[in-house]
Parts: C-alpha cells; structure tokens; sequence
C-alpha cells in the first residue's frame, strides 16, 4: 500500500480546492473574535458570533448533506460555497454592523458550506482506485491538519498587522475560489442505485441512523482533542508554564496529527475498524491524561504529538467505518453527519470545559473529560461489535450492508483489490 496511487493532476486539483473551502471554516471562529473584541463587550461578542457559526455548521452540515444529490453535486456544492462566501464577505464588509445582523451572517458562513466537506470527501475517494481509499483518507486528513495548523497564526497576524476584517474577506474569497475549482472535479458520483438514482430521503436516514456507532466514536476523539485544546492555557498556568507555550504546544499537537494521518496511509493494519478505533481512543485518552499530570512543558509536548498522531488516525478509521456501515448513496450524507457530531462535540466539549473550571483544578477539568470521551469510546464500539454474525473470514461483523454488492473501502480487513476500473471507483 503506497501513495502512488493518489498522485494525479485531479487529486492535485481536489486538494488546492479543498484547502480553499476548509482554510476559511479553521480561521472563522478566531477571526470573528477579532473583528469585535474593540467594540464594547467585545469578548462577549466575538464568543456569540462564535456560537453563531458552530450552530450553523452543526443544523447545516445533516440537514444540506441529506439533500446532496450525486447527479447534480456539482451545482448543490457550489451553491453551499457561494453562499458561505457571501457570509463571509458581509461580516468582512460591515464589521461595526448590528450584533444580530452579523450573527445572521456568521450562521450563514458557518451553515450554508457546512454540506460541502463530505461531499468533497465522497468526490475524493472516486478520484483514486478502491485499493487507494485509506491513503486518499490519509491524504485528506494530513491536508487538514495543514490547514488548522496555519489558521491560528494567518489570523492573528492578518486581523494585528493589517486589519480586523481582512481574515474574514480572504475567507470570503478563498470560498469563491473553491466554486470555481469544482469545475476542474466531476460533476458527482455514482449513487449506487439500479435506477441511478439516490434514495428517498427516509431511506437515507434509516440507514445514517444505524450508523450511529461510527458517529459517536467520531464525536469522542473530537471531544477529547478539543478538551485538551481549551483547556491547555488554564492547565499550563496550574503548571507554573508561562501561556505563551500554548501557541507551540498546540502547532506540535497539529503536526503530530499530519504525521499521524501520514504513517497510517503507509501500510495495512490488524483488527476490525471498530475495535481498531477503540484502541486507538484509548492511546488518545492516555495521552491526554499524561498532559493532564504531567509537570513539565517537554511532557505535556510530547503527549500532545503522539495524541495528535493518534487522532488523525482515528478520523480516518472512522471515514472508513463509514463507508462499511452505509449503502454508497448515502455516504457523502454519512460524512456530513459525522462533521455535525463532530461540532456539535466539541462545542459540549467548550460548554463542559467552561463549567468545570468553574470549581475544579484544570488537571481534574480534563480528566473528567476522558472520561466521559472513554464512555462515548465504548458505546460506539459496543454497537459496532454488537450485529450477531461474522463474514465467513471472521474479521468482519455482519451490519445492514456489510454483503451489499457495493465497494467497499479495502483497508486493512481483506487483501487489496486488483485493477482500477470504473467498478472500484464508485462509493
């Protein structure tokens, strides 16, 4: 297994375009702080504005993913682009605007984009042949972390040495860019179906819903990940660390989790997907915990790599899970979903946080956390486990769709498939 097989002009084409749409969605959140801390009760502002984008991402992501159409993806996708462009581009425009007017355009920016990650995702995995799919997974997630890396530091130096606005006019036309980078991707998938057409929206959701393990699993490792991110600065001055070492410790954090997504690209690994996230949520939460107690700025550095290295490799064994657990036409909604769970988690995750700093130490703040992050861990793998039968190979439980006649992402359960035609590159 290599990346060879991911190395192309569209796959170059997907990534400019994918960076283009996410860098806008990393830096929003700092960046409406910025475009408001000067005004009166700015702070409290930016936060609002803040909550304003996650709850738009969070109602958008399900709600526009379920209507994603593979025959006409193209045109949905670049609708949902334009739009959050347009969200972008009012709240960079009228920076001294009414509150409540610029958190109807920060929900705009957040919700209107919120359905384009997965079917990004669902467009790169018909880019590469099937035997592909985990380093073109790998591949996403290792741009990501690029991504989320920059972000902080694009921001607060674009929003201090030139103006607060200008972070969120270069989202607004990072966003653009992305809608005409559609035009060098195809137009959709294949929907799996025998009429070529997708299903009925219920039948869509009947089949998300029993998917649920891989969402909850997908929550947790976000929950954890952002536990440790909040709380770091509390935790580092309980530590007698100057706070200054957040910045450092948390762009080790994001290259630890490229690194991650790189090494797990790099080869087949044993075990179930499920019980292989389990395990690996467990590594993340050990980790964390090491952070948590542990004295030194070089300890808490090194347990925030190897988490980070860790949790890339879980969000990808959970994109995989995905594409096992659902029938091909719903999986770019299934990704949409997950991206909801995911920030809906880590806004608890800020709520959570919030609350326990109130009347516990940071260090008890966090493990607290991993606790309940372990909780969520082992419902997800009890109901991946849980469907009673195996594949005749025994590595396999038998779910809804688990005999469909579907591709199926190769991973590490079963030998690579041979050959590249159109057959492995339909979800």
């Amino acid at each position: 297994m290599t990346y060879r097989d991911v190395v192309s002009p569209q796959v170059l084409a997907w990534s400019l375009t994918a960076v283009a749409s996410r860098l806008p969605v990393a830096m929003a959140p700092l960046a409406l702080v910025f475009l408001v801390r000067e005004r009166p009760g700015g702070y409290s502002l930016g936060a609002i504005l803040a909550a304003a984008y996650v709850v738009g991402e969070i109602v958008g992501a399900p709600l526009l993913g379920m209507r994603l159409r593979p025959d006409r993806a193209r045109p949905q996708l670049a609708a949902g682009l334009a739009a959050g462009s347009a969200g972008f581009a009012g709240l960079g425009l009228w920076p001294d605007a009414h509150a409540a007017l610029l958190a109807a355009f920060a929900l705009l920016a957040g919700g209107a984009p919120a359905g384009v990650a997965g079917g990004l995702r669902t467009l790169l995995t018909t880019l590469v042949p099937e035997r592909a799919v985990q380093q073109a997974l790998s591949t996403e997630s290792l741009l990501m972390s690029g991504v989320w890396a920059v972000s902080p530091a694009a921001v607060t130096g674009l929003a201090l040495g030139v103006a607060p606005r200008v972070p969120l006019l270069l989202g607004a036309v990072l966003m653009a860019v992305s809608v005409a980078g559609l035009w060098f991707l195809p137009a959709g998938w294949a929907s799996g179906g025998a009429d070529g057409k997708s299903p009925a929206g219920p039948s869509r959701a009947r089949a998300l819903v029993g998917a649920w393990p891989v969402f909850v699993t997908g929550a947790a490792s976000i929950t954890l990940l952002g536990l440790a991110e909040l709380v770091l600065p509390a935790l580092l001055e309980q530590r007698g660390i100057e706070v200054g070492w957040a910045g450092p410790l948390l762009a080790g954090l994001a290259v630890g989790s490229g690194l991650g997504a790189f090494l797990y690209g790099l080869r087949a690994w044993p075990g179930r997907l499920g019980t292989r996230s389990a395990v690996l949520m467990c590594g993340m939460s050990a980790c964390v915990v090491v952070a948590a107690l542990s004295p030194t700025t070089a300890g808490i550095a090194a347990a925030l790599v190897v988490g980070g290295m860790l949790q890339a490799c879980v969000l990808v064994t959970r994109n995989l899970s995905l594409r096992e657990a659902v029938p091909p036409e719903a999986v770019a909604a299934g990704y949409s979903v997950m991206y909801a769970a995911a920030s809906a988690g880590y806004a608890a995750t800020g709520s959570l946080a919030g609350l326990l700093l109130k009347v516990t130490a940071p260090s008890t703040a966090v493990l607290a956390g991993v606790g309940l992050a372990l909780v969520l861990t082992a419902a997800g793998w009890w109901g991946e486990v849980r469907p009673a039968g195996s594949t005749a190979r025994g590595d396999r439980p038998v779910g809804r769709f688990a005999d469909a006649p579907k591709a199926v992402a190769p991973g590490p359960e079963g030998p690579p498939i041979r050959g590249g035609g159109d057959a492995e590159r339909r979800l």
